[in-house]
């Protein structure tokens, strides 16, 4: 017999900023109520776009937000606790004095325990604590409690590797039920086993963990491209950018992420055994074009204990670096030794002369509340300079997945994810060939993840990221620095998957530190096969697709530019749908012009 559920939502609505997130008073209001019924043992991942109401979800699950119509039912003696993305730790002296402060608070021992287990020490001054001491101690906090359904905001941001595993470990385990709300992809195949899905208004549940997501989600926005035949052209464009956005995409990123097998495959053949990246230089002139910074027996001693051990590292024009450890290994200190912002003990770092960068880190700077999203990308007009390139501030918030209504929206309102995308989209329009990513995946939403994925993929230059997201690695850098706290800097060309390999099974002697043992999901593309012969017209369209493309990007932007005049619709719709309807062609033909050369490229690169 079924178990009745330990905690529901019945047709709740909310209206937030003068519109209706969930449900509305009449049915045309345009957002569906919402159900939500948890079962005693369940794991759900809350999936949606940032602003989509997930956090505000979690908030009408604890009481602490009521909804303007509908109901919520709470099974008597049933515990529910949230781990808040942001908890105020402003009240208080200690971290202690947090764990163990307000309402339903657990015991001090208790606490201790599992602070314990997770390595922090609870009476650090909480004004002081870094943000992986505060999320440690509010985790420490909301297991004490014992929940019986327990809301998980973004439970991995400012977590070291070693406390993720920690945290996964616990939930394997845990017998309540969970909600969890979180980026990190990983995290979520491993523990959750439904989904719940908030689009547009809309909450979807599916009896299958996160793994099975991007399956549904393409399932859903293909039956709705076939239903929009009947419906008229405006909402066509809408139904077709969603699943061409969302299938396109990922079909795009499949192409970038066998090219970036081979750039791993290339870079593994120029570490050596002793840990040392060096390139196989022709000339000086060589030198100089391909090698942007060049750490040659660097080392950072703090008192008597050294951070970085020395070690030397070329990084090429192109390369994709990623730096991962545990919090206090020295993932900062190497980034900023090899950003010149601090000297080195020993040794020397050299840059390119033309190398400029841009950096976004972790505490991402705070916008002004009261700006508008128009005043901080194009300073109040309607233009941005991306990199170089002048484009209408609409359609470039449209590549960053904003609604283009949004541009005279105050930054105040947004939320925490749409500011930190808005500040991605601020940055990435500079002109640089580095860029320095210090957690860039924190506060964003996985279609972000994939945007960002696609940037960073396409930009001209040479990325250094520092993160803690291991899907998000494997998935965007072609050589890993991984550091165990030692101060060894260990060099392994892959991502996160292949720094976890070579610590779990050393390379044997005399091997080169790259050729641990591999998972095949990372491991590089077997070696390249004689060239196919093309016939005439493969090889025509071969030479001329790349051009074909630019000009269907160049269409694109163009009718998008056009589409951002907000009067164009009431004055000329029919001209309106016209635009819409070609830019719907275009991508269609860029789409299938992109996938048609990469099938030829394979065939000319074996």
């Amino acid at each position: 017999m079924a178990q009745p559920p330990i905690f529901s939502l019945e047709g709740v609505a909310l209206q937030q900023g003068g519109r209706w997130l969930f449900g509305g008073p009449t049915p045309t209001s345009g957002a569906a109520p919402i159900d939500l019924h948890v079962l005693p043992g369940d794991r759900l991942a809350l999936i949606g776009r940032n602003g989509a109401g997930k956090t505000t979800l979690l908030r009408l699950v604890t009481g602490r937000l009521e909804a303007d119509r509908g109901q919520r039912r709470v099974k008597p003696g049933t515990r529910i606790v949230s781990l808040e993305q942001d908890p105020d730790f402003a009240p208080y002296a200690t971290l202690m004095d947090f764990a163990i402060g307000g309402e339903d608070a657990p015991a001090a021992h208790e606490v201790e325990a599992i602070a314990g287990q997770l390595g922090i020490d609870m009476s650090r001054a909480a004004a002081t604590a870094s943000g992986g001491e505060k999320r440690r101690a509010a985790i420490a906090r909301a297991l004490a409690q014992d929940p019986d359904l327990l809301l998980l905001d973004e439970p991995t941001n400012h977590l070291d590797l070693a406390a993720i595993d920690w945290l996964e470990d616990w939930l394997s385990r845990y017998r309540g039920a969970f909600i969890t709300i979180s980026h990190d992809r990983t995290f979520l195949t491993r523990l959750t086993r439904a989904t719940l899905w908030l689009d547009r208004g809309t909450m979807r549940r599916k009896e299958v963990g996160f793994g099975g997501y991007e399956a549904w989600e393409e399932t859903v926005y293909a039956d709705e491209a076939r239903n929009a035949d009947r419906l008229d052209a405006k909402l066509k464009i809408e139904a077709h950018w969603l699943e061409r956005g969302v299938t396109a995409r990922r079909k795009r990123n499949q192409g970038r992420l066998e090219k970036l097998h081979q750039m791993r495959a290339v870079r593994a053949a120029m570490i050596s055994g002793a840990g040392t990246a060096k390139l196989k230089l022709a000339s000086d002139d060589d030198f100089k074009s391909k090698s942007v910074i060049v750490a040659e027996n660097i080392s950072k001693t703090y008192g008597e204990r050294a951070v970085i051990k020395p070690f030397s590292l070329r990084i090429q024009n192109g390369d994709r670096i990623g730096i991962v450890g545990s919090n206090g290994a020295g993932k900062t200190t190497l980034l900023k030794l090899l950003t010149r912002e601090i000297e080195s003990d020993t040794g020397s770092v050299t840059h390119a002369r033309t190398l400029s960068g841009v950096m976004i880190d972790q505490q991402r700077t705070l916008l002004e509340p009261s700006a508008t999203v128009r005043q901080v990308l194009a300073e109040g007009g309607d233009w941005i300079d991306v990199r170089g390139v002048r484009k209408h501030v609409m359609a470039y918030l449209k590549d960053f997945l904003f609604d283009p209504g949004l541009v005279d929206t105050k930054i105040g309102i947004l939320s925490g994810g749409e500011r930190s995308r808005l500040l991605l989209a601020r940055e990435f329009a500079r002109t640089a060939n580095l860029l320095v990513l210090d957690e860039p995946t924190n506060d964003l939403d996985l279609e972000t993840l994939d945007l960002l994925q696609e940037v960073i993929a396409d930009f001209d230059g040479t990325v250094l990221i520092v993160s803690h997201d291991r899907d998000f690695l494997d998935r965007t850098v072609t050589v890993t620095l991984g550091l165990d706290g030692s101060g060894k800097v260990d060099i392994v060309a892959g991502g996160y998957a292949d720094w976890e390999a070579k610590r779990r099974k050393p390379a044997a002697p005399g091997t080169a530190g790259s050729s641990a043992a591999k998972p095949a999901s990372a491991a590089p593309p077997p070696p390249p096969k004689p060239s196919a012969k093309l016939t005439y017209k493969d090889q025509r369209d071969y030479e001329i697709l790349p051009a074909r493309i630019a000009e269907l990007d160049a269409a694109i932007a163009k009718g998008e530019a056009l589409l951002a005049d907000p009067a164009l619709y009431t004055a000329d719709p029919a001209r309106f749908a016209a635009i819409s309807q070609g830019i719907a062609n275009a991508r269609a033909e860029k789409d299938a012009a992109e996938e048609r050369w990469l099938t030829l490229a394979e065939l000319v690169e074996g």
